[in-house]
């Protein structure tokens, strides 16, 4: 298999000519050594070496026949190629031969064309002039054709009258837009002023038109023909402003017209005129409630008509509906605004808040189911802002306070007569005293509260907040009324003639009004009385309370001026006089509802104390013997039962009364060993704790049997023991004033015995 001397010679030009010729070869031969090399590695296998000849000479021939072909059919494409590259020569040579000359013909030909270019200019001015000839009637007609459409004008025939127009518009504009191609600006002066009726026009036709848009709520209902055709030529005009802008080449003048803004502009400008700058008469109370019931019975008339016809009488783009909605909702807010800015009362105020806030959007108004659901006012803004709804209601809760101010004067004025009127006060079903003043006073608030319901919560509140600030300034002149009364009656005690019956009526007015404050709160959860308002009520039935104290200690002083006396020490029928007087005036007392009478039986249980102690302090009698204690002692133990047992009697607890001081103070004097005081004295202090040394020293006195060191340890005692008041402890002795002692008088070197 190897290679002959003839083929390396005849291999050596042409690998030096193809060395990837000769890689390849070598490559050839090396796969077929490696091939042999794996078929022949075993001697048996030589025997099938002639197969393997023939075989590998077959493929061999075959491969040089399909080259061969191959070769063959690529060469003779490759003639073929030159072929058609030597024809191709031919052709381009010629075709440049026919280009020199057309050349040369062009340069001959040039001074030709100079005549041609004079030829075109007098075409174009043929053409323009054939232009003008043509339109030459239309334009000596235009005078005549102004006439003829202010003819139709006049008959109302609107369209026609717009289609001419229309005509002679495009007549003009297309002048003046040539004119503007070719920049004779100077000439279209001219033309304007050729054409200047059509601003007459122009503004006859748009007159006519805003007319009708005026009156369209009444066209559409009685023959909408009118209003389309309004519509129809506005739509025209709008078609043209939108073809004109998008060119944007020449804008003729007058142009854009902007007729479907006007449109909806003197839509407005009627609704708006019509409904809400006529004048108005008596902006106030019916006045005002009337002038708000015919604005809410046009509004959904017209809002009816619009929705139903006017609809169906223009393009849908237009959304005329949503537009008169708007409308009308923005001219109600302007026109209340207007209103509130006069001096309205509380009525007028209550109408526009109850109107704007309620009857507005109720279903008698925009929410009428004929309206529904195209018209929606929801997503506009409200009808008055929150800040104005604010400002109008403060300024009704100040119209309110003050016809409740009036109203309270005056029944504090009729109440201040009663009490001087020759008659007891009125009874209740159960005998109490009292007086119309509660009713009329919580009806009158609780109305007020209940009519701002009827608006906001916020207005329900404010009122009353302010109900519960009048009624603690009304009881605070309620009790200056008492006071004056109270003068009066100092004065002259037979003036008024009921005087303690009226002050009963008055705790019981008083306990009406603490009891029915807390209904007129909004919220049922809650009915906490204010703090300053209970203190008003408080201050009100102390100062009742205390003219009747008053009038009690007025009976009992002459009674407690014969107290200490030898007399009443002896065993006079005193108490007992007391005891008189006390059971009239708690007669009187139960009049009164009973936690009030319950309250002055252990007031005026403490005021017995408290003028009894007094008596017994100011005017000390002095006992000159055990005897006398004795006597006093019994004295004491006697009125002290006398009167537990009246007040016991009249309903007055045990617990509930002071009388058991005038017991401590009788065991005080009672004590037999004076060295024992400083114990009992402690004892009597640490109960007692508003009890002064003046008053100790006093009851000291009253012993008579006390020496000044034993005087000494009390004093002393009780300054090592210094008493605070407890909270709630009602005070005894600190009201009671006791008599300086007198100093002796000495000489100015002299020593003082």
């Amino acid at each position: 298999m190897g290679m002959s001397a003839e083929d390396e010679r005849a291999a050596s030009p042409r690998d030096e000519e193809w060395p990837e010729a000769e890689k390849a070869e070598k490559l050839a031969r090396g796969a077929a050594l490696k091939w042999a090399s794996g078929v022949f590695y075993r001697p048996e296998k030589l025997e099938g070496l002639g197969h393997y000849r023939r075989r590998e000479t077959q493929r061999n021939n075959s491969i040089q026949s399909r080259l061969k072909s191959t070769v063959q059919s690529y060469l003779e494409g490759v003639s073929a190629g030159l072929e058609q590259l030597r024809s191709a020569a031919q052709e381009v040579q010629g075709v440049c031969q026919d280009l020199g000359a057309a050349r040369w013909a062009l340069l001959d030909s040039a001074d030709h064309f100079q005549g041609l270019q004079q030829m075109r200019k007098l075409m174009e001015e043929h053409v323009q002039l054939a232009s003008v000839v043509q339109v030459l009637p239309q334009i000596f007609s235009v005078h005549e054709v102004f006439s003829h459409i202010l003819q139709l004008l006049h008959g109302q025939h609107l369209l026609e009258a717009h289609v001419e127009l229309m005509m002679v518009e495009q007549l003009r504009d297309d002048i003046l837009s040539q004119l503007h191609l070719r920049g004779l600006s100077g000439a279209q002066a001219t033309v304007l002023s050729y054409f200047s009726g059509l601003q007459d026009l122009n503004e006859s036709l748009a007159k006519q038109l805003w007319d009708i848009v005026g009156s369209s709520l009444q066209l559409v209902r009685e023959d909408p023909v009118l209003f389309v055709t309004a519509v129809r030529i506005i739509e025209r005009e709008e078609k043209i402003d939108d073809t004109l802008l998008l060119e944007a080449t020449f804008l003729p003048p007058g142009r854009p017209k902007g007729w479907r803004q006007k449109f909806y502009q003197v839509l407005q400008d009627t609704i708006t005129g019509a409904r809400f700058h006529a004048p108005r008469m008596d902006a106030e109370g019916p006045g005002l409630a009337k002038h708000l019931a015919v604005l809410q019975k046009d509004i959904v008339s017209e809002l009816r008509v619009v929705k139903d016809l006017m609809v169906q009488c223009v393009p849908a783009h237009y959304n005329i509906l949503s537009v008169c909605t708007a409308t009308y909702h923005q001219a109600l807010t302007s026109h209340l605004q207007e209103i509130l800015r006069e001096d309205l009362d509380k009525q007028g105020l209550f109408l526009l808040l109850e109107w704007a806030l309620r009857v507005y959007h109720s279903p008698e108004m925009m929410g009428h189911p004929d309206l529904l659901p195209e018209v929606d006012v929801s997503a506009l803004d409200p009808l008055m802002s929150s800040e104005l709804v604010d400002q109008t209601e403060r300024r009704y809760v100040m119209k309110v306070k003050a016809s409740v101010f009036e109203w309270m004067q005056r029944t504090l004025e009729v109440e201040f007569k009663e009490w001087f009127r020759e008659e007891e006060p009125e009874t209740d079903h159960q005998g109490f005293f009292q007086s119309a003043l509660p009713a009329i006073v919580m009806q009158m608030l609780n109305e007020n509260i209940q009519v701002a319901s009827l608006i906001t919560n916020s207005l329900q509140q404010k009122i009353y907040n302010m109900a519960l600030e009048e009624l603690e300034a009304f009881l605070g002149r309620l009790r200056e009324a008492l006071v004056q009364c109270g003068k009066e009656h100092q004065q002259d005690r037979a003036v008024p003639k009921y005087y303690i019956s009226h002050l009963l009526a008055v705790l019981n007015n008083n306990l009406a009004l603490s009891n029915s404050v807390s209904s007129l709160h909004p919220d049922t959860a809650c009915r906490e009385v204010p703090g300053s308002l209970q203190a008003a009520l408080d201050r009100m039935q102390k100062k009742a309370t205390q003219l009747l104290l008053e009038e009690l200690l007025l009976d009992l002083q002459p009674l407690c001026l014969q107290l200490p006396s030898r007399k009443w020490l002896s065993g006079s029928q005193l108490v007992g006089s007391m005891c008189e007087v006390i059971d009239k005036y708690a007669k009187d007392f139960s009049r009164v509802r009973k936690p009030v009478f319950t309250l002055l039986l252990a007031e005026s249980e403490l005021l017995v104390v408290n003028q009894y102690l007094r008596a017994l302090l100011q005017r000390k009698m002095v006992c000159k013997s055990r005897e006398e204690q004795g006597q006093l002692c019994h004295r004491l133990l006697q009125d002290a039962t006398q009167l537990r047992e009246l007040f016991c009697g009249l309903g007055l607890d045990r617990g509930q009364q002071s009388l058991e001081a005038v017991f401590a103070l009788r065991e005080l004097i009672y004590l037999k060993d004076p060295a024992l005081l400083s114990l009992e004295v402690l004892g009597f202090i640490t109960k007692y704790p508003d009890v002064s040394d003046e008053h100790i020293s006093t009851l000291l006195d009253i012993r008579g049997d006390v020496s000044k060191e034993v005087r000494h340890v009390v004093l002393e005692m009780m300054a090592q023991h210094p008493q605070v008041l407890p909270e709630g402890y009602r005070p005894i002795f600190s009201t009671i004033l006791v008599p300086v002692p007198e100093l002796p008088f000495c000489l100015r070197k002299g020593k003082c015995a």
